[in-house]
């Protein structure tokens, strides 16, 4: 299946993109959240881009690997728990888990407003390329 460009999608998009970077984090946190979004999903197209991406960033294979199970790894900082906590969180509605819980809130409200908002935008973003990938039939490797 083949999806066709709209160029109004396109700049709409690239203006989300704009605005989470624009927020401030660290962009191995944003990769990170973007990988745990696309896992829970299981999103594969997604989850191969985020892997390649957060590469370029200086992420090792250790700690990519150890994001699915990041509660257990010894990998992550506090911030980036405190993000994976929230990007599952967020991610997980139709598991039927709690949502975004206080204390969830409480441990990524350590982020500033900005770097808030560009991390709940990101896992927003992420969401919705998961479904349009899922939509499409995108498979892994595809180069958009």
């Amino acid at each position: 299946m083949k999806s066709v460009a709209n160029p109004d999608v396109t700049t709409a998009i690239q203006h989300l993109f704009k605005a989470v970077h624009a927020g401030g984090v660290d962009l191995r946190v944003l990769e990170l959240v973007h990988l745990r979004a696309g896992q829970i999903n299981g999103c594969s197209p997604c989850v191969y881009a985020g892997v390649a991406s957060a590469r370029k960033h200086g992420e090792s294979d250790e700690r990519l690997h150890g994001v699915v199970a990041w509660r257990e790894a010894p990998f992550s900082s506090e911030s980036e728990r405190a993000a994976l906590a929230l990007t599952e969180a967020a991610t997980r509605i139709q598991d039927g888990a709690p949502g975004v819980t206080d204390d969830i809130w409480d441990d990524a409200a350590q982020f500033g407003r900005n770097e808030l908002s560009a991390i709940i935008l990101n896992i927003a973003l992420t969401n919705f390329f998961n479904r349009i990938n899922h939509t499409l039939r995108e498979p892994a490797g595809t180069a958009w």
